[in-house]
Parts: C-alpha cells; sequence; structure tokens
C-alpha cells in the first residue's frame, strides 16, 4: 500500500501474531462525529478484526473515543463499522476465512490523498508459539549483526 497519507493508527502486535499474506485498501462507513475524533487522531485498532456479517464485511472492537463538543449526538465507541470493498474483493476474503481457515486482520488506519479514513487489512494465519520465538530470535539476531557491523567499520 501506499505511505501517502497521514497514519492515525496502527496495529503493530499484527506482525508478531500472524503471518500477514495479502492485503487490502478498505474504506470505512463512519458517521460525523467518529471522523472528527479521527481527525484529532485518536484512535485504536490493536485489538479489531473484520468479521463476516451476511454478505459484507464489518471492523468490530475498533476503538474511536467520542468526539467531546458532539454531546448527546456521539457515536457508540466500539461499535462495528461497515467496510467498503469491491464485491470481488469482498468474495475472496470470505473465501480465505472460510475455505483456509484466516482471518483479516486490520494493519493501518490512515488518511488517504483525499483526506478520506482507509483501512489497510490483511489476510493473516496465525503464529503458534515456537513461531514467535524464531521471529524474535531472527529480530535480535539481524540487530546484533547490525551492531557488530558498525562496530568493525
Amino acid at each position: 500500500m501506499t505511505d501517502t497519507g497521514k497514519l492515525i493508527a496502527e496495529n503493530r502486535r499484527a506482525k508478531f501474531d500472524y503471518f500477514l499474506e495479502e492485503s487490502v485498501e478498505a474504506g470505512l462507513m463512519l458517521t460525523g462525529t467518529e471522523v472528527k475524533s479521527l481527525r484529532q487522531g485518536r484512535a485504536n485498532i490493536a485489538e479489531s478484526y473484520a468479521a463476516v456479517e451476511g454478505r459484507d464485511l464489518a471492523l468490530v472492537n475498533a476503538y474511536i473515543p467520542e468526539y467531546g463538543p458532539a454531546s448527546r449526538f456521539n457515536h457508540e465507541p466500539r461499535r462495528p463499522r461497515r467496510l467498503l470493498l469491491h464485491r470481488r474483493q469482498i468474495d475472496k476474503l470470505i473465501g480465505a476465512v472460510q475455505r483456509e481457515g484466516r482471518t483479516i486482520v486490520p494493519v493501518r488506519l490512515y488518511w488517504d490523498d483525499k483526506g478520506r479514513a482507509k483501512l489497510e487489512l490483511a489476510v493473516a494465519k496465525g503464529k503458534k508459539a515456537h513461531d514467535k520465538r524464531e521471529a524474535s530470535a531472527e529480530r535480535d539476531w539481524a540487530r546484533d549483526k547490525a551492531r557488530l557491523m558498525r562496530d568493525k567499520g
């Protein structure tokens, strides 16, 4: 995906907990107070996931805090939000979840060039404990190798 937009929230645990396979950019169906709250840069997608609801996808458990000045017209902070994708993309993602046992994980929430909130989704396969240890060991070795190269040369 492109890095042209301004980052709102990132799910950094996704790379640690899952093998991320293919990614897709999706729009979000938001209310006005949710957009204003996102403009303040406050959101959390760390514990969220995309769920199949009928023939659509919804972002579940994403936290967008209430917008202070909206008082009684505010939104529910953890409500399910519909994801906007092409029908072919939705069918492909639903097929990956149902047939292959994959999970759809949100990776980044950001503003695109036109000022619209976009969500980068990834089809992911869960890591086992030994996979996580292996990834951690590789990361440590890369850090040590860089340190050795810097000290030598």
